[in-house]
C-alpha cells in the first residue's frame, strides 16, 4: 500500500525523487519486519490480557510430561498476534500486483482459520484433542489442493493473464502433462539436475508439502519458543531464496529458476521474521502465551507454499529438519505401537514420548536445554540449506 502512495506521490511532486527507496525490496523488507515486531510488542500484552479473560486456557494432557501440568490454563491462541503483525506489515509494504504473495497471504490465514477453529474446541469444549482429524485434514488439503492447482501454472508464468493462458491451452490439449523447466523440482547441491514434474506431479507434491509442513510446524509446537525460532530462521532463509529467484541476474549466476514476482515474498518473510520475534518475547520460557494451532498451521503453511513458489522444497526439508523429524518421529510412534499391538497384544514404542522433544525430556533433559539445542540444530541447517546457493 505505501509502495504505492509513494509511486502516486512520486508522479504529483517530480521533485520528491527520494520516495524512490520505496521501490526497493530490501529497504521494505526491513520495514516489514520492524513493522510487525513493534505491532507484536505494543498489543502483545494486550492480546494475553484479552485471551486470560476469556479463559482461553490451554488445557494439558494428563498422560503428558508431568513438569507441564503447572502450564494448565496459560493462554492459548496467541498464534493471532502473530498473523496480526504478518498481515499489517504485510499489507503496508509489499506490491498489491504481486500474484504470489497473495497466495502465500491466503493459504497462511486458510490454515490459519483451521487452526482457530480446532482450539477454539479445545479451551471451549475442555477438549485436549480439539477439531477431528478427518475434518481438520479435509480443510488442509481443500486449501493446499487449490493452493497447488493455481501455482502449478502461476510459477510456470510471468503473469496472471499468462497464467489463465497456459491452464486454457492445458484444458484443450487434453491435460497434457507437460511444464515450463522452471516448475521442475530442483535438487540443491547440483548445477543442472532437475526433475520434471508435470501439471498433475507438481498439484500432487506441492499438496503435500503445504499440507506436511504445516502439520509438521503443529508437531513441533510443544515447548515454550520451540516452534517460532525455527520458523523465524527457515523463513528467513527462504526470504534470501526468494529475493534471488526473482533476480533475472542472481537466478541465472546461482543456477536457480527464474520466477518473476518471487523476490516480494520477502516482504512476507521479513515480517513473518519480526512477528514471530515479537511473539517469542512472551513465549520465551516460562510462556505467557502459547501460539496453538491458529499459528502453528498458519505458519508451516506459508513456509511450504514459499518453498513451491521458490522451488526449494528439499531445501525447505533440509533447513527444517526438526519439522521432519518432530513428524518422523510421531509417524514412527504410532505406526510401530500398532503393528506391535496387533502382532503380540501389546502396543510398544521407539521413543518414551512423541513428538521428538517429548522423548528428550523423557531422557532428562529440561525444557529450556531442548529448545535452545532445537534452535542451534536448525541454524546450522539453514546455513547448509543457503551454502546451496553456490555449492553446486
Amino acid at each position: 500500500m505505501l509502495l504505492l502512495l509513494a509511486e502516486w506521490l512520486q508522479n504529483l511532486n517530480p521533485d520528491w525523487g527520494w520516495l524512490r527507496i520505496f521501490q526497493y525490496i530490501t529497504f521494505r523488507a526491513v520495514m516489514a519486519a520492524m513493522t510487525a515486531l513493534l505491532i507484536g510488542l505494543a498489543f502483545g500484552p494486550w492480546v494475553i490480557n484479552y485471551l486470560t479473560s476469556l479463559k482461553i486456557g490451554q488445557p494439558v494432557r494428563a498422560y503428558g510430561v508431568q513438569t507441564h501440568l503447572k502450564k494448565s490454563g496459560t493462554p492459548t491462541m496467541g498464534g493471532v498476534l502473530v498473523l496480526i503483525g504478518i498481515a499489517v506489515a504485510t499489507l503496508l509494504w509489499f506490491d498489491w500486483s504481486n500474484r504470489f504473495v497473495w497466495v502465500v497471504i491466503v493459504v497462511t490465514f486458510g490454515f490459519g482459520a483451521v487452526g482457530w477453529v480446532d482450539d477454539y474446541r479445545k479451551v471451549v469444549h475442555k477438549n485436549p484433542e480439539g477439531m477431528r482429524s478427518r475434518e481438520k485434514f479435509f480443510w488442509q488439503s481443500l486449501i493446499g489442493l487449490l493452493a497447488a492447482c493455481y501455482l502449478a501454472f502461476s510459477v510456470s508464468e510471468t503473469n496472471f493473464v499468462r497464467v489463465v493462458e497456459l491452464f486454457y491451452r492445458w484444458v484443450s490439449s487434453g491435460f497434457s502433462n507437460e511444464l515450463p523447466p522452471r516448475a521442475d523440482l530442483i535438487v540443491p547441491f547440483f548445477k543442472t539436475i532437475s526433475m520434471p514434474l508435470g501439471v498433475w506431479g507438481f498439484i500432487l507434491f506441492s499438496y503435500f508439502v503445504i499440507v506436511g509442513a504445516s502439520n509438521a510446524v503443529n508437531f513441533t509446537d510443544g515447548l515454550d519458543g520451540l516452534a517460532i525460532m525455527p520458523v523465524i530462521l527457515v523463513g528467513s532463509a527462504l526470504g534470501v531464496f526468494a529475493y534471488l529467484t526473482g533476480s533475472s541476474v542472481y537466478a541465472k549466476y546461482l543456477f536457480l529458476p527464474h520466477i518473476p514476482g518471487a523476490g516480494e515474498l520477502l516482504i512476507f518473510c521479513a515480517a513473518m521474521a519480526g512477528a514471530g520475534l515479537a511473539f517469542l518475547w512472551f513465549n520465551a520460557h516460562p510462556a505467557h502465551v502459547f501460539m496453538g494451532d491458529v499459528g502453528a498451521l498458519a505458519l508451516g503453511g506459508a513456509l511450504g507454499t514459499i518453498a513451491v513458489i521458490t522451488r526449494q522444497e528439499i531445501v525447505l526439508a533440509i533447513m527444517g529438519g526438526i519439522f521432519v523429524a518432530e513428524t518422523l518421529s510421531v509417524m514412527i510412534q504410532v505406526s510401530w505401537f500398532k503393528y506391535t499391538k496387533k502382532k503380540y497384544g501389546e502396543g510398544r514404542r521407539v521413543f518414551l514420548m512423541a513428538p521428538l522433544h517429548h522423548h528428550f525430556e523423557k531422557k532428562g533433559w529440561t525444557e529450556t536445554q531442548v529448545v535452545i539445542r532445537f534452535w542451534i540444530i536448525t541454524m546450522l541447517l539453514c546455513l547448509i540449506g543457503l551454502a546451496s546457493l553456490k555449492l553446486r
